[in-house]
Order: structure tokens, then sequence, then C-alpha cells
């Protein structure tokens, strides 16, 4: 496992808003996880402007530090960074998204994400920032349900992923279900991947901007320029018609001010978004028309 200096885990636990981590512990673990789910989101602006992005663990980690979050891959690597610096055993897995319910189930080879899991007194946990709208804390590898909050999850044996795990996402949750190869996974398995899901026009991360985040009680998700929250009371969608309110919107929900974008950029960002969604609009209307 990658090192990270001193400096860069005081600097990664500020941002976390975690004063003492303390030794390595289940209480431990659970505050690093919600800490993280609720403040470095899910995000993917870099791909949608075009800019070189990595999975290498120091290229994750500074994006962490710099403010910013990253794709699953990204964010688990940075988080199983900081785990193992701060005493953790941790271990990277490969797996499998299933995308929608209407897909089939698919092994770890095809479509890929990478969970943790973390040996903790002798009993395994399933760690996973990286889906944003999933997991708030660590659940026991092992199969059973799991609610938390008013978000619902499954665990059971995989029949995708031969030996492995099935985790079962809420049904208003971004993909339907992850399957989990239990065997540990190189670093190496993802960078193969990364260049497809950051660069072909098929990639999810390439089709639409996304950005989410979640809490104890509630999953925040920008898509294009619809602002949606789901929580107990169901789910609530917002139109963002302006620069100035979708922006204001990743920093205030989000928590990303994109201070290292350039105005440029920045311009250009808004006009990609508002472009496509402008985009959509117009398919949605011709549709209800025919």
């Amino acid at each position: 496992m990658p090192v990270i200096s001193a400096e860069g885990v005081a600097c990664y636990l500020r941002r976390l808003q975690v004063t003492d981590p303390g030794q390595p512990s289940v209480e431990g673990l659970f505050g690093l996880h919600r800490a993280h789910v609720e403040r470095v989101p899910y995000e993917v602006i870099d791909i949608q402007l075009g800019r070189w992005t990595s999975v290498q663990p120091h290229h994750a980690v500074n994006r962490i530090l710099r403010g910013r979050g990253g794709y699953c891959v990204q964010l688990n690597t940075a988080f199983s960074v900081l785990l193992a610096a701060l005493g953790y055993q941790v271990t990277r897995h490969a797996a499998g998204v299933q995308a929608s319910a209407g897909m089939p189930a698919v092994n770890a080879d095809v479509a890929p994400h990478m969970a943790l899991s973390v040996k903790l007194d002798g009993l395994d946990w399933l760690v996973d920032v990286g889906l944003g709208d999933g997991l708030h804390e660590p659940v026991p590898a092992r199969p059973g349900p799991h609610q938390q909050g008013p978000f619902n999850y499954r665990l059971s044996r995989s029949r995708a992923e031969p030996g492995g795990l099935r985790l079962d996402h809420d049904p208003r949750g971004s993909v339907t279900g992850i399957d989990i190869r239990m065997e540990p996974a190189r670093q190496q398995e993802f960078h193969r991947w990364h260049h497809y899901l950051v660069s072909s026009p098929e990639s999810r991360l390439v089709r639409a901007l996304t950005v989410m985040r979640r809490d104890a009680s509630s999953i925040d998700t920008l898509t294009g320029c619809l602002l949606r929250r789901v929580d107990s009371t169901g789910r609530t969608v917002r139109e963002l018609s302006t620069r100035d309110e979708w922006f204001e919107a990743l920093a205030d929900v989000f928590a990303l001010g994109l201070t290292d974008l350039e105005p440029e950029r920045r311009e250009a960002l808004w006009t990609k978004v508002r472009a496509a969604h402008e985009s959509w609009l117009a398919r949605k209307a011709a549709s209800r028309a025919s």
C-alpha cells in the first residue's frame, strides 16, 4: 500500500473534519467512513472538461487534499491509502457494476468498480466511499440486510462473481448493485479501464456530468442542471437555470468550490452542461409531441 506523509494524513483528516481518528477500531472506521461520504463528493467534472486525471494512489490522494472529489476508483483508492496510514488492515477488491435492473449482473472483469474490505478484531467489514449515493457506514462482509437511514441495502452471495459478494443498492440508487471479487486486487487492474472510463462516449462518466453526496438521512445528486434530493419524505427535483445558481449548488450542497479551475474552464464547464441540458429538454419535448 502506498505511503502518505504525516503532513498528508493531517491534511486529509482536516478535509474530513476528523480531529483525532484514534487507534484502529470499529468506531474509528465508522467515523472516518461517514466523514468521507459526507464531505468528499463523487464527481466527474475533470472528465467532462477533458482534463488529465489518474487513478494512481498519489494522484487520488492529492485530489482530496486540494478540495476535490472523484469517481469510484479514485475515492476508494485515496481512502485505502489513508486507512493504511492510520494502521487499518485494508484490502482493495475489483467489482462489477450492474447499472440498472434491465441489465444483467456482471463480474469484476466488466464495468469495474473498486470496493474495500477492512479486517478488525478478526471480522471483515465492507467499506465503500466511492458509489456517491451508497453506504453511509461500513457493513459486515457477510450476507444480510442493512438499513442506513431511509435507505436499504443487502449483501448476498454473488452469482456473477463466484465466491464473491453481491451488494444490492437501495432501489432509488444510481446503480442496481455491485458484485465483488473477494481476492485482493492490484491497483494496476484498474489502470487498464481508466482510459475507457474517462474518454469513451459509451462511458457513463463521459455521457453526463454527475455529482453525488450523501449523509445519514439523504442523498443529493446533480445530473447536468437537475438537482435531486432523496430522503425519508420522498424525492424533490429542482432545475438550476442560471450559471450562478449552478455553481452555488456545487459549493453549498457538495462543498465543491472548484477553486482550482480557471475562469475560462468554469465558463466552458457551464456552457457544456447547459447545452447538454437544453438538448435533453428538446429531445424530451419531441418525444412528448410524437
